[in-house]
């Protein structure tokens, strides 16, 4: 419910309780955040109406971080609930993610069968660099971004171990490239097509999360 500056919150870490890895936590007036997610600082109207739509229509506590090279959103957490909420979230993200990088890739594969090998090339070496902005677990090399982008990611890929701010982060980075290289978004119409090889209930565990998301808005 609160916009705050970088210098009202202090911004530490914790061990995941399920993975090897730190997760970022916001203290403001001894309560905690967890992060759901982040924009670029020239996209901050986007992200305001994100933290408005979550704190207005969707009734969750959460605040906006405004920094000068960035925005974040965080969610509040109950630090002692924190392992059942992120057992809870591994068991449902993997077939999200597994969505998203169906998303990836036919975007990728379009931009190479309409576009040509070079745009593909060129889109190849954006998404790897949105991959390194925001710190995509197993995405930090070339061979691994181009695993994320050919294998099939419902029987022979590794899913890496992306929360949900990397997902949300994914599908808005994924609109914004679309848009650029076709000149429309025509390329985030028609998902249950794109998902189809998916079981139904968790095409529609994809549909429900992402429907609770402004990310409903643009991947349709």
């Amino acid at each position: 419910m609160f916009i705050l500056k970088r210098q009202d919150v202090e911004i530490t870490s914790i061990k995941h309780p399920k993975r090897d890895r730190q997760i970022p936590i916001l203290n403001y007036q001894g309560q905690t955040f967890r992060l759901i997610s982040v924009f670029a600082a020239d996209r901050a109207e986007e992200a305001r109406a994100f933290w408005r739509d979550l704190t207005d229509n969707q009734g969750k506590f959460c605040v906006l971080l405004e920094e000068t090279d960035r925005y974040s959103i965080w969610g509040r957490v109950n630090l002692d609930k924190l392992g059942e909420e992120a057992g809870g979230a591994d068991f449902k993200i993997v077939p999200v993610t597994q969505a998203c990088l169906l998303l990836l890739q036919t975007v990728y594969f379009d931009v190479e069968d309409l576009l040509g090998n070079r745009q593909a090339k060129l889109f190849e070496k954006d998404i790897t660099k949105v991959f390194q902005v925001w710190n995509f677990p197993m995405a930090d090399s070339p061979q691994a971004v181009s695993e994320l982008l050919t294998a099939d990611p419902l029987s022979s890929l590794n899913i890496p171990p992306w929360e949900e701010h990397h997902l949300i982060t994914l599908l808005q980075e994924l609109y914004r490239l679309g848009k650029e290289y076709f000149g429309n978004d025509n390329f985030a119409e028609g998902i249950e097509e794109i998902l189809q090889d998916m079981q139904p209930a968790e095409q529609k565990q994809f549909r429900e999360w992402v429907n609770q998301t402004p990310l409903g808005k643009l991947w349709r």
